[in-house]
């Protein structure tokens, strides 16, 4: 909770892959100034949607979060939570006027750690672990509160933590 650097400062990540080869996720509360027509204009749609910051690895590499089950090739990350899959069904689900608000979230890059590096800094108390709340991390709205209410969740001094400035000398 008191990392300071720019891209996990108040971050919340998504833990989508831990094998014996290293640990992927996604950051999912940090928007970019992005949205996914600027990137694809052939999708064309008819709503903003925002793009986020995966994280510091592959920047050129646009991820995906969904909650449709029939998507081909996709990750299961948690019941009813997937990543990637075949892009071509989540552009025909677009395509065809689905909202997917609180169904697809887009991310450019992604976090990664080298085996055993997330571990310790876990035990150097660099991160704190919880299960995830999918319906909040599939919210737009709900991300942007996602640090506080993260640690909120926590109770005790952790929700104490959660109403600490940012920048203390800002106080």
């Amino acid at each position: 909770p008191f990392l300071c650097d720019y891209m996990f400062g108040r971050s919340v990540v998504l833990l989508a892959d831990h094998t014996q080869d290293g640990t992927m996720g996604l950051v999912m509360n940090k928007p970019l100034p992005l949205f996914l027509n600027d990137l694809l204009s052939e999708i064309n749609c008819q709503e903003d949607i925002p793009i986020y910051k995966g994280g510091p690895m592959s920047t050129d590499t646009l991820f995906y979060l969904h909650t449709l089950e029939n998507i081909t090739d996709s990750l299961p990350i948690a019941n009813g939570l997937y990543l990637n899959g075949d892009f071509t069904a989540i552009k025909q689900f677009m395509t065809e006027g689905n909202s997917i608000k609180g169904r697809i979230r887009f991310f450019l890059g992604y976090s990664g750690w080298e085996p055993g590096q997330l571990k310790k800094e876990i035990e150097e108390n660099t991160w704190l672990v919880d299960k995830a709340d999918i319906p909040s991390l599939m919210d737009e709205k709900a991300c942007r509160n996602l640090w506080k209410d993260a640690l909120s969740k926590l109770g005790g001094k952790y929700e104490m933590w959660s109403r600490f400035p940012q920048i203390p000398t800002l106080n």
